[in-house]
């Protein structure tokens, strides 16, 4: 039934409060008897006492509070005594009467203990003791402890010495230090927070007859097996009600001290509720169940021996309820009900019913009421027949007395739930909507939503009993509003409430794990989503430690070893909550070091040992050894060994003749430690030399002379003092005797009167005070170079094309470089041009060929041009005599782009174009071909024109278009390149005026002037900077790269050298060699090996070569030849301009 009230309907009492039944009070205060109840109309109380009626009104000293049953006693007049007893309280109104427990009213009592006089305990050393408590009998019992009058009663208690159950202190077996005379037992009353204490016990322990007064040890023959001090005999029994605490105890006396075990011999002990204390002497079972039944067995056992003791324990239990106490019965004319008062306990409890507290057997007879033992079964109830009805179920140990009521009511159904309720839940959880309401007989409730469809049954809705509607997923279509209504035979009600089904809270990003050097600082961030219209509030904890931060990221700056831990985000919102959590981790170098220690000496080698410092959350990857040599190299630290982070100790390798000082350094990840401290001195004795110098060389200064030198020893090689070398020489292949001269500490040593270049073998050997060194190893050098005697001949010139040719000569004889061959040299230079208009030019031009070779080729030279060459070997000291000079002539070229290309008249229909023959003609000029077009797509016109002329006019041309012109000129091996030019015929008049207008306006032509000033400071610049190495400059570039075969150019100043191995004209400008200073081989069969080293010239990837006089600048020849589009004259870039406007 339901057992809501309802404001305002009738209702039998119901007992709210009430005071224990087993009631201790504080004598010092006032009496207060608790009884409080509800019904209605609201109940009236009354009270007995020991079992009849307590007139309240006839004491002064009890009064009642208003409407209630609590009865206050003033006992300031009257002694507590006289209102000890046992109290019921009974509440009633028209409806029914409800009753309270028996409640025993009792006094705390914290009596003293009867006076005695104890006389002092003597007793042998190592025998058991007993001291008897035997506190008086408190009300509640009191709490026992034993002191001595240092206050403290911790070390009194030990395996040795124990407290029973009772209170009495049990010695094992006594000692020399047991002696007090101050064994005082306390008894704490916790009621009346007073203690109480007995008279002091003195214990005297008297030693064994032994020869020396301060040997206290035991005997062993005094030694024995254990016995049980408490309980006696061989098996006791105990009794423990259900749901108390059980507490067995096994005291024990022998020598030595025995150790107590137990067991349950009837089944397993049940660990959650077992705990064993008092060193294993008590056992103690919590929250005791009728399991906990059995025989239990405590061992007492030492090296004598062991005795048990068998305890039988038995379960009782006061009365307890198994589906809980009887519940109140709403009921409507004519229905069935049922009151239920089932209970159990040992023994079985006894159950009477009562009705308004009458025994049920003395109230008026009802048909519609039947008892059956623990049940009251109600049939066909009829408005007058409410009542309160008491069960009591009682045994031996306890009884149980519940009140429940019969309310017979005729009442039309109300939702209890509070209209329009807003429920809020997340997506993916349980929705519960109440629909609470009351009504009798009781109200059917059915759900709808929104629009009231249909009523909502099954999946996914589960309707409750008490009327609540559970949507166990649920999701955001489920949100609306929900109609509950109430219905029963006298009536209907209905009610609207609100379901919000919200996004759920996310951490969408979650902070990461960090690992953060000591200072830096650290970012976590936490990124979270959720339902818009809630309000979230941001947490971050550290170790579960709230930090003040009200941010989706928390910033650490200068992070030290206290901000390392776990930290958490939290985000919580009035729904729901999301956190994640991550470590971090502060690391920095590792602390250096300690305890230096060396061990093991030897003449050549100690170990070393010592105590790593704190890696500081960063494993030690390795230790670093290094060494001070202070006899040699003070206040210099080396290193000398490394050994893995997992050791701590090295075996080092040492020098002789040396002071050494050792430091250890720890490595992790985030890097070195600071040093150790160093260690002590550690000497080593001399000893000869154990190794001679290195890098022993011989070389020639001179034509006549041998330099022999060498790396010399470090100090710490020296292996002793007087250091100094021996130097050996003689001639290679003569089988000559060692020449031996002693050098102080040096590194080198001179020879003179050698002849010129002649191979010697070398050694160099230490020697110190304390002896030699090994036997040297031979080292190989030649004396000193002198100038070639000889040119190479056979000298002669092939030619390839216009612009390559290639040299052959026959190599020179080995006796005559007198040196090591370091290759050949090719001068040539260009004598003139085979063309009346070229002028006449020498520029010498070297180019070098490293090693032994006989040929290489001569590229980037002028067309049609008269060249003349010779050839030199040189050594390590420098350049032979120069063969015969000879001469060839480069066949003629195709030439250079016309030099200029000028538009003039220009017309509507016609205009003029005038040019400058090439700079570089490369032969005899044949002719020109000139190539038109109007715009991008129009007919392209050709016209030959002869090689004389320099001017010609085009007529019929469209007016008011745009045309391109492209002019080249023609030897008999082909065309060169064109140079181009833009114009447009003029429109009209007007534009032609305009045009003319512009080009005569006075900034205009101040602008051009300027321009043509500086381009002729430029070249004045260029022609000075040519000049500065006299009149035939020649510098030669030795080959600095790797490659031997080829020296990349650079391009300096204003200087560009242009060759082709075919016959198009191909300027190359600003071309680079590849960074690795080689280059690509074209098709042909010549080796690069063939072309020369100089800084004179280099091939680009299509065979094209960029060339450069071995000058600071350029011949004029070929400052002239670029083509006129790298530098339009001022003329030229004003009808440029003008043909655009």
């Amino acid at each position: 039934g339901n057992t809501k009230v309802q404001q305002g309907l009738p209702q039998p009492p119901t007992l709210t409060h009430q005071s224990p039944k087993d009631y201790i009070i504080d004598p010092r205060e006032n009496i207060i008897i608790h009884c409080e109840a509800k019904g209605k109309p609201h109940p009236s109380f009354s009270w007995t006492r020991n079992g009849t009626h307590f007139d309240i009104d006839q004491d002064p000293n009890v009064n009642m509070r208003p409407h209630s049953g609590t009865m206050v006693v003033d006992i300031s007049r009257e002694k507590v005594e006289h209102y000890e007893g046992v109290y019921q309280c009974t509440a009633r109104n028209k409806h029914g009467t409800a009753v309270s427990n028996n409640i025993v009213v009792r006094q705390s009592r914290s009596p003293l203990w009867s006076k005695e006089r104890i006389k002092p305990i003597v007793v042998q050393e190592g025998v058991s003791l007993v001291l008897p408590c035997r506190p008086p009998a408190g009300l509640p019992p009191p709490i026992i402890f034993w002191m001595d009058n240092s206050k403290d009663y911790t070390h009194l208690i030990t395996s040795r010495v124990s407290q029973s159950l009772n209170g009495d202190l049990y010695f094992s077996n006594v000692l020399r230090e047991d002696s007090r005379n101050d064994y005082i037992c306390y008894a704490r009353f916790p009621h009346t927070q007073t203690i109480q204490q007995k008279q002091p016990i003195t214990v005297k322990v008297l030693n064994r007859n032994r020869p020396f007064k301060f040997c206290s040890s035991i005997n062993p023959v005094d030694e024995r097996r254990p016995t049980f001090l408490t309980p006696s005999g061989p098996s006791s029994s105990k009794m423990v009600l259900r749901g108390q605490v059980l507490e067995m105890e096994c005291i024990a006396e022998g020598l030595p001290t025995p150790e107590i075990s137990w067991t349950k011999i009837s089944g397993d002990l049940p660990a959650k509720r077992t705990a064993f204390l008092h060193y294993q002497k008590t056992l103690r079972i919590v929250n005791v169940s009728e399991s906990d039944a059995g025989d239990y067995r405590c061992t007492a056992r030492n090296r004598h021996g062991f005795v048990h003791h068998t305890i039988h324990v038995t379960v009782k239990a006061a009365p307890y309820w198994i589906s809980g106490a009887p519940k109140n019965l709403v009921l409507a004319p004519g229905e069935n009900g049922v009151l239920t008062c089932r209970a159990s306990g040992t023994p079985k409890p006894s159950i009477t019913w009562a009705m308004n507290g009458i025994p049920i057997e003395n109230s008026p007879k009802d048909f519609s009421r039947k008892v059956e033992d623990d049940t009251v079964i109600f049939t066909d109830v009829q408005v007058g027949s409410s009542a309160v009805y008491q069960c009591n179920v009682s045994n031996d140990y306890g009884y149980l007395l519940s009140n429940a009521f019969v309310n017979v009511l005729s009442e039309p159904p109300r939702v209890l739930t509070p209209a329009h309720k807003v429920y809020q839940v997340i997506r993916n959880h349980q929705a519960l909507i109440d629909c609470t309401s009351f009504g009798s007989p009781i109200p059917k409730i059915t759900w709808f939503k929104d629009s009231r469809a249909s009523t909502l049954d099954g999946d996914p809705y589960i309707l409750h009993d008490n009327g609540t509607l559970e949507i166990h997923v649920a999701q955001m279509h489920n949100s609306g509003k929900y109609t509950c209504v109430a219905r029963n035979t006298l009536g209907i009600s209905e009610n609207h409430v609100y379901l919000e089904v919200k996004e759920p809270t996310r951490i969408l990003k979650q902070p990461e794990y960090k690992i953060v050097q000591r200072g830096r600082s650290v970012v976590f961030e936490c990124k979270v989503k959720h339902d818009p219209s809630l309000i979230p509030t941001m947490t971050w904890l550290k170790d579960d430690g709230e930090l003040i931060v009200d941010s989706d990221s928390l910033t650490i700056t200068d992070v030290t070893e206290n901000d390392a831990g776990v930290y958490t985000c939290i985000m919580n919102t009035t729904l729901d909550h999301d956190s994640a959590s991550a470590e971090l981790t502060v690391v920095e170098q590792p602390d250096p070091p300690t305890d230096l220690e060396l061990t093991d000496q030897k003449k050549r080698s100690v170990q070393i040992t010592w105590t790593p410092g704190d890696e500081h959350n960063s494993p030690i990857q390795k230790f670093l050894i290094q060494y001070e040599d202070s006899l040699h190299h003070r206040g210099h630290w080396h290193n000398l060994t490394e050994v893995p982070g997992t050791k701590t100790t090295a075996h080092l390798k040492l020098s002789p003749y040396a002071q050494y000082t050792f430091r250890v350094m720890a490595l992790n990840a985030v890097g070195y430690s600071r040093p150790s401290f160093p260690s002590r001195v550690y000497k080593t004795e001399p000893a000869a030399p154990d190794e001679n110098p290195t890098g022993v060389q011989g070389f020639g200064t001179e034509h006549n002379n041998l330099v022999i030198s060498w790396k010399p020893l470090s100090g710490l090689q020296s292996n002793g003092p007087g250091l100094h070398y021996r130097v050996m020489w003689r001639q290679k292949f003569l089988d000559s005797e060692w020449t031996s001269v002693t050098v102080a500490n040096n590194s080198k040593f001179v020879v003179s009167g050698t002849p010129t270049f002649v191979p010697y073998e070398l050694k160099v050997q230490a020697v110190n005070d304390y002896g030699a060194g090994p036997e040297p190893v031979i080292a190989h050098g030649y004396s000193g170079e002198d100038l070639p005697v000889a040119a190479p001949e056979n000298v002669q010139a092939m030619i390839l094309n216009s612009t390559l040719a290639e040299v052959h000569w026959d190599p020179v004889p080995a006796k005559l470089i007198r040196g090591h061959l370091k290759g050949y040299k090719v001068y040539y230079w260009r004598e003139r041009s085979l063309h009346k208009h070229n002028p006449h030019h020498v520029e010498k031009q070297i180019l070098t060929f490293s090693g032994n070779h006989t040929r290489g080729m001569l590229p980037g030279l002028h067309a049609f041009s008269l060249y003349s060459f010779n050839v030199r070997v040189y050594n390590g000291k420098g350049e032979g005599p120069a063969s015969p000079t000879q001469k060839f002539e480069t066949p003629e070229g195709v030439p250079s782009a016309p030099s200029s290309l000028v538009i003039t008249n220009s017309n509507l229909d016609s205009l003029t174009l005038e040019w400058n023959p090439p700079h570089d003609r490369n032969g005899r000029l044949t002719g020109y071909t000139l190539k038109y077009q109007p715009g991008e797509l129009g007919p392209v016109e050709e016209l030959a024109l002869p090689a004389n002329e320099t001017s010609v006019t085009l007529l019929n041309l469209k007016y008011s278009t745009r045309y391109k012109f492209y002019l080249n000129a023609k030897t008999v091996r082909g065309a060169g390149p064109a140079i181009s030019q833009e114009a447009v015929t003029i429109m009209d008049e007007a534009v032609a005026s305009r045009q003319v207008d512009i080009a005569t306006q006075g900034w205009f032509i101040g602008l051009m002037c300027a321009i043509a000033l500086l381009i002729l400071i430029l070249l004045i610049i260029c022609f000075i900077q040519r000049n500065k190495g006299g009149k035939y400059p020649v510098k030669e570039k030795e080959d600095a790269h790797t490659d031997p075969e080829f020296q990349p150019m650079k391009e300096e100043d204003c200087t560009f050298g242009e060759y082709s191995d075919n016959e198009d004209h191909k300027p190359l400008k600003g071309s680079r060699t590849p960074s690795n200073g080689t280059v690509k081989r074209d098709d042909s069969d010549d080796s690069l090996v063939d072309y020369g080293e100089g800084g004179d010239g280099q091939f680009n990837e299509d065979g094209s070569f960029i060339g450069q006089y071995s000058g600071k600048s350029a011949s004029r020849d070929t400052a002239e030849g670029h083509e006129s589009s790298e530098a339009p004259s001022p003329i030229n870039a004003m009808n440029s301009l003008n043909s655009f406007v």
